[in-house]
């Protein structure tokens, strides 16, 4: 059960506004029934919604209390007698659907605090939020609707557009920045990449190569905590739309990335390497520098990435295999381990 001191239930709603809100279908229950929250399947009552998106789980769904459970129509026969059933084809989205109308997204009420620095050149949407010891330098441009968060610096020239969600000390330069744009608490814009020329001396006076190109955010792009995403050194870093990067990623100058990618905790690309529509990489991943990563490739968790991958591929380990490939070379390993222990 959530806790009411950080969230604001909206609720109740019937089930069948649930029903509509979520793209589900009831199969069982009073459409009038009342359900007043979301919770887990293992912590849910009567009053509440759980989703079941996971066969792991069968045995904690047909224990479950819940009131009311989401879930495909193949896991019906599992679950509990007592529980309303909402079907759905992507049960995990109708739940976010749902859970999303239970506790919408707070607003800040729009406002300049009075500790922020803005300076006068700044253009200013409607119904702009700027928070506590946030500096917004000048020619910065900033649309309607958008919150920026306390301690965050927004450097000179950046623009924003609409709708546009900046939480805590983040930092912001050399960028523009699309519409419906979520960046989290810690994260780094727009900062001076890692480019230098290697002094041969070995004295180690490494020369810095000047960055000049931007950062270019589009719409509906997700940058997690205290990720960092680079300029470019002369051609732009391009984020592609609807893209979503985790907390704690790396980006490096002139990466691009194209629409919806993936990048999880922890992974990291070096320059210029060129992202296809709908790349997912897993936690940890690591890609070189001037790569080419196709449509559609799924890259595992620790990959170490040392060569071009082909559209819609899946590749598993480091140096990267494709997948099959992977699990033939373990399961080898695993019969020579094996036979030397018999020796």
């Amino acid at each position: 059960m959530t806790d009411p001191r950080f969230y604001n239930n909206k609720g109740p709603f019937t089930l069948s506004q649930l029903a509509e809100i979520g793209e589900c279908e009831i199969t069982r229950g009073d459409p009038s029934t009342l359900i007043h929250d979301v919770a887990p399947l293992n912590l849910a009552d009567s009053k509440c919604i759980s989703v079941f998106h996971n066969k792991k789980y069968f045995e904690m769904l047909g224990s479950s209390k819940t009131g009311a459970c989401i879930l495909d129509e193949q896991s019906i026969q599992k679950a509990p007698n007592d529980s309303a059933l909402l079907v759905s084809k992507y049960p995990t989205k109708s739940y976010a659907l749902i859970a999303a109308t239970f506790y919408p997204i707070e607003k800040q009420k729009p406002g300049i605090h009075p500790t922020a620095i803005v300076h006068e050149s700044v253009k200013l949407g409607n119904n702009v939020y700027i928070g506590p010891y946030v500096i917004i330098e000048e020619n910065v441009q900033i649309g309607d609707e958008v919150q920026i968060g306390a301690h965050s610096v927004i450097e000179k020239g950046v623009s924003i557009q609409e709708y546009t969600v900046i939480r805590t000390h983040v930092m912001i330069s050399h960028a523009l920045v699309g519409k419906y744009v979520h960046i989290k608490s810690g994260a780094r814009i727009g900062q001076r990449g890692f480019g230098f020329f290697m002094d041969p001396s070995g004295q180690g006076n490494h020369l810095p190569v000047p960055q000049l190109g931007r950062v270019i955010l589009h719409d509906f792009v997700e940058i997690g905590s205290n990720s960092t995403v680079d300029r470019g050194s002369g051609d732009d870093t391009i984020i592609g739309y609807g893209t979503r990067i985790d907390n704690l990623v790396q980006i490096a100058h002139n990466v691009h990335f194209g629409t919806g990618c993936v990048m999880v905790a922890q992974s990291g690309v070096a320059g210029s390497t060129k992202f296809g529509d709908y790349v997912a990489a897993g936690g940890q991943a690591g890609i070189a520098d001037h790569l080419k990563i196709g449509s559609g490739a799924q890259l595992g968790a620790q990959c170490g990435i040392m060569s071009d991958i082909e559209p819609r591929e899946i590749v598993m380990g480091s140096p990267a295999a494709p997948v099959k490939t992977f699990f033939r070379q373990q399961a080898m390993l695993k019969k020579l381990t094996k036979d030397d222990r018999k020796k």
